[in-house]
């Protein structure tokens, strides 16, 4: 039996601490809050109740992993989900809209037929079938096994442009998720389509690789999912499976350095002195400035540029929720140059993309006769923009409920309260420098948009969670949690699941 220090209480720390405590081993959880979920909280307020962070959930047969491998309860014994349908709701700038039906390749492509034109559904389709191929690529090496210490293969984008012949001119491909849009898509309707998945998962369209069709494509295919409760359902559930195996939770408690012993990790100093001894230790937090040996810091360090974050519009409306309405719609932004170039480059966008959730969930709501409705836009982080700032909070929790109101009429005249959160309290809460949410990993780009690997250079260091492979999402942090947990059973010859 190894004694084992993870980290952090987020969904993917703890899904490596319930694996590795049924392997055998003792595992205590060092986290510096006095809760656990990480970016999984929750608001709640006279009877209104809210997600504050992801509010659907994605490839849920990560964690049906996590509960069959973890005990006898399965995931469905533990928290209720339900597909969402339709998946999603879009409006465009041109006064056009769609919506788009859950895991369904053929209804979604008669609904963009019917929306927006003949054709329209044929060309989205026809993307999807190439994102298809990219994620028969780069599935097992991107998602289901450790990043390995040449990853040179997911340097190559897996996604298959189509090459356009011109006149004169050099054939050209799209390398980026606006070309493909451009390109392939043509309609500037597709094209924001294509853009908002990007966006939402903190991507900028302009840079990032066209292997990011993996995102709609898993959306589209695998299905959209709502945990009844909210996402902070299922940290409820994780925790108490973790419980239920014998791992031991220390709240309060901030690691402040991973110790390091005649060449392997060798526990944790914490930020009041006490120093834990452990054979190996999980870090499952964004590795901030001196929790980490010098040289793994070059290997596992803060991101080259600005991540973005989430600001929040958490909105108590009086009304009860129409019978059929959609669960979440996506207000396009008319401008999305200009939207990109501001979440970016460090500013703050005048119409920004927003996104609408309205949860058909009881138990986030006084009673019928009310409403919880949440608000989000993708932004810079806390630091290029001040989100401290009062006067800037309250002008864009207005422009973001102004936008909303384009698919909710009337919404104004509903509210009864809206608290405001910002990429400011995301980094209070969860200790994320600038409130930044990561990304998933994407191949392609010469290795760019990969994150830092679950095994480190030195022994019995390894690393979970969003910050590290295979990235940001609540599914991939699950997965980053299976592969810590296989790292330390197995070795250095696991190769992931089979």
């Amino acid at each position: 039996m190894a004694r084992i220090a993870v980290i952090g209480a987020g969904t993917g720390a703890m899904a490596a601490a319930a694996r590795l405590s049924v392997a055998g081993h003792r595992v205590t959880v060092y986290e510096r809050s006095e809760t656990y979920g990480g970016s999984l909280g929750r608001y709640a307020r006279e009877g209104f109740v809210f997600d504050t962070g992801p509010g659907l959930l994605h490839l849920p047969a990560v964690y049906r992993d996590l509960f069959v491998k973890t005990g006898k309860e399965s995931l469905e014994q533990c928290v209720t989900l339900s597909q969402v349908d339709p998946a999603s709701r879009h409006l465009f700038a041109d006064g056009t809209e769609v919506s788009l039906p859950n895991a369904s390749r053929a209804g979604a492509v008669g609904a963009l037929d019917r929306s927006l034109g003949e054709r329209s559904g044929a060309r989205w389709g026809d993307f999807l079938d190439r994102a298809g191929t990219a994620w028969n690529r780069s599935r097992r090496p991107l998602l289901e096994e450790p990043l390995p210490e040449d990853p040179g293969v997911l340097g190559r984008d897996p996604y298959p442009a189509l090459r356009r012949r011109r006149l004169l001119r050099a054939a050209r491909q799209a390398a980026t998720v606006a070309e493909v849009g451009a390109w392939e898509l043509a309609d500037p309707r597709l094209a924001a389509l294509l853009d908002g998945y990007a966006l939402s998962y903190g991507l900028d369209p302009r840079r990032a690789p066209a292997a990011a069709a993996l995102l709609p494509y898993m959306e589209e295919t695998f299905g959209t999912w709502y945990v009844a409760g909210g996402m902070r359902a299922l940290a409820d559930a994780v925790y108490e499976r973790c419980l239920a195996r014998r791992v031991e939770f220390v709240f309060g408690a901030e690691a402040v350095r991973v110790r390091e012993k005649d060449g392997r990790a060798a526990g944790i100093e914490l930020a009041d002195g006490r120093c834990v001894e452990a054979d190996h230790v999980v870090v499952g937090v964004q590795p901030g400035p001196g929790l980490l040996p010098v040289r793994e810091e070059r290997t596992a360090g803060a991101p080259a540029a600005p991540v973005p974050g989430r600001f929040l519009v958490l909105l108590s409306l009086r009304g009860a929720r129409e019978a059929g309405a959609v669960h979440r719609t996506l207000v396009h932004a008319a401008d999305p140059g200009a939207e990109q170039e501001a979440v970016f480059g460090g500013g703050v966008a005048e119409l920004p993309t927003v996104t609408v959730l309205r949860p058909d969930d009881p138990a986030t709501r006084p009673d019928e006769d009310h409403e919880a409705v949440t608000l989000m836009a993708t932004v810079a982080p806390h630091g290029p923009v001040d989100w401290t700032d009062t006067a800037l909070r309250e002008r864009f929790a207005e422009v973001v409920i102004g936008r909303a109101a384009e698919a909710l009429p009337g919404l104004r005249e509903r509210i009864l309260h809206a608290e405001v959160r910002t990429p400011a309290e995301t980094a209070a809460d969860t200790g994320a420098e600038g409130g930044s949410v990561p990304a998933p990993a994407l191949a392609g780009a010469g290795g760019a948009y990969l994150h830092s690997g679950n095994r480190t250079p030195l022994p019995g260091l390894y690393l979970a969670g969003g910050w590290s492979h295979p990235g940001g999402g609540t599914a991939h942090a699950g997965m980053s949690g299976a592969l810590v947990a296989g790292l330390v059973v197995e070795g250095d010859g696991f190769r992931g699941s089979q």
